[in-house]
């Protein structure tokens, strides 16, 4: 890619992927690299960001990045622990904060002329996320705002082109964070905006094409929007030499595996539909872990692909529509030091029974960049509106061990649920939605009888790109209509609740 681009380091943070979405809503290219493997090629780089780590500066484990080719060549931005890192090994003194900063907070005072605080103002919500504190600034550098209880929130070091924050301004809190880096990115830096959807395309579709040649390529197809746009990419680049095969696991929703191969109809892919529901739910018979359950949906999907592969000649990749939120949640991204939430299906290789090279033409977009790249190539605007939807299906919606019958249960519940968000016209706000059966039986009622049936948990998030989500507030109106649908309609539940958990500390699938 002949961009200009921005170098993020990576600390450990879960929020260093954010940093990279932001950056890319200005236009502009970046890449994030482990702290410990900082690239050769620097002059590619025409700015560099330090992200924020669960480290501590002051701590054995501290994290040591080699800045000799950054500090006072580059335009540097450290975040959260950058900033105290930056701080600490010029001079200046970290601590313990006396009380945890976490959460929201308002810029108190704000220096004036700075370009890098242009446009923001006193009263400025920022978003705090540390247990340390920077108590001096080094030698050189100059406050340039405070909080009511963190006065050294901002400061850059005079003599070379290096400014620090103690907040995040990646993260949805912080209101004025987009303008912030956009005054740090274009106004200081000097970076063009030419990172599109539309270069995007273009580029991935000559790197396709250079990669793959003539070879053929099988794509798992979901009937999601990561794997569509996927599928679309690839049809630019090799045309009838790609094969796609839409999996019914069992695990779908109500109706799903004919609605979704009608759905690719008239998009001039090749989609073969294959039924595999009985072998999915007889490997998972009587696997009730979270994990084991993912990592067994994983392996049975690389086996079918791998029988559907031997049925085309001389076929050489697999394509999957991995996503930048897959890979921050299985391994940290590039390498770097981030934790491990869960294991995603399609992310992690191939085994060695399989002959096949991978491609993921997504990888490093995030959900929201996936749509804005569909929409560029006049993708169908319902199939890009599409709620996501796990690549395990309702098997992490399914608490517990999986059966047919509970499958069938939870299709029904999930069909009226939303079914009915989409006739409230409530479809659209909504990021993501979905229905879950919990591993409890409660008492009931109906008619003169008692019950001793399935409680299920309906579950609805706003959200951009997976990474944060809050809980949507639905009309108590179309919440009671629901749950009386559900009761009366799905035999085997006589108990309905709403889960009002945000992301984090809760995430948005319940395994």
């Amino acid at each position: 890619m002949q961009h200009q681009k921005v170098l993020i380091l990576d600390f450990g943070s879960q929020y260093t992927q954010l940093i990279a979405r932001r950056v890319r809503e200005l236009n502009i290219y970046c890449e994030i690299h482990p702290f410990n493997k900082i690239p050769k090629d620097l002059d590619s780089y025409e700015a560099v960001v330090l992200s924020g780590s669960p480290n501590s500066v002051r701590g054995e484990d501290v994290l040591h990045p080699d800045l000799n080719g950054i500090r006072g060549k580059k335009p540097l931005l450290g975040v959260c622990y950058g900033a105290q890192y930056l701080a600490h090994f010029s001079g200046g003194k970290v601590a313990e904060s006396s009380t945890r900063e976490y959460g929201r907070a308002n810029l108190a005072y704000i220096k004036d002329g700075e370009d890098f605080l242009e446009n923001i103002h006193e009263g400025s919500q920022v978003w705090m996320s540390h247990s340390d504190t920077i108590k001096e600034l080094p030698d050189g550098a100059e406050l340039l705002a405070s909080t009511a209880d963190v006065e050294n929130a901002a400061y850059k070091i005079n003599g070379e082109v290096t400014y620090a924050i103690q907040f995040h301004p990646e993260v949805y809190h912080t209101t004025d964070g987009h303008q912030l880096l956009h005054n740090f990115l274009i106004k200081i830096a000097g970076i063009n905006q030419d990172w599109t959807p539309q270069s995007f395309v273009e580029e991935t579709v000559d790197e396709l094409k250079a990669k793959l040649g003539n070879d053929k390529v099988v794509l798992g197809l979901s009937g999601g929007v990561d794997s569509s746009v996927a599928a679309m990419l690839l049809h630019k680049a090799i045309g009838k030499n790609l094969y796609c095969i839409f999996v019914n696991n069992g695990l779908l929703r109500k109706n799903e595996f004919e609605d979704v191969l009608h759905q690719y109809e008239g998009m001039g892919l090749n989609v073969k539909g294959v039924d595999a529901s009985s072998r999915f739910l007889g490997a998972l018979a009587g696997k009730s872990d979270p994990e084991e359950k993912r990592k067994t949906i994983g392996r049975v999907f690389i086996e079918v692909f791998d029988d559907e592969a031997h049925q085309i000649q001389d076929v050489k990749w697999l394509a999957q529509g991995t996503i930048y939120p897959d890979v921050i949640e299985s391994v940290s991204a590039t390498g770097g030091p981030s934790a491990t939430i869960k294991s995603h299906h399609n992310v992690g290789g191939l085994p060695d029974f399989m002959k096949l090279q991978v491609v993921e033409p997504l990888k490093t977009l995030f959900k929201d960049e996936v749509r804005r790249v569909g929409a560029s190539m006049n993708m169908d605007s319902h199939l890009l509106g599409r709620h996501p939807f796990p690549g395990p299906g309702l098997a992490i919606r399914i608490l517990g061990d999986i059966t047919e019958d509970k499958v069938k249960i939870l299709q029904e519940v999930d069909a009226v649920f939303i079914n009915n968000l989409k006739s409230w016209n409530l479809y659209d706000k909504v990021w993501q939605a979905g229905a879950m059966l919990l591993p409890v039986n409660s008492v009931g009622v109906m008619g003169d009888e008692r019950t001793y049936e399935k409680c299920v948990a309906l579950r609805a998030v706003e959200s951009t790109d997976g990474m944060t989500a809050d809980w949507v507030n639905l009309p108590y109106e179309f919440l009671q209509k629901t749950s009386n649908e559900i009761i009366n309609k799905v035999k085997g539940v006589n108990r309905v609740v709403y889960d009002i958990s945000s992301k984090p500390p809760a995430t948005i699938e319940w395994e």
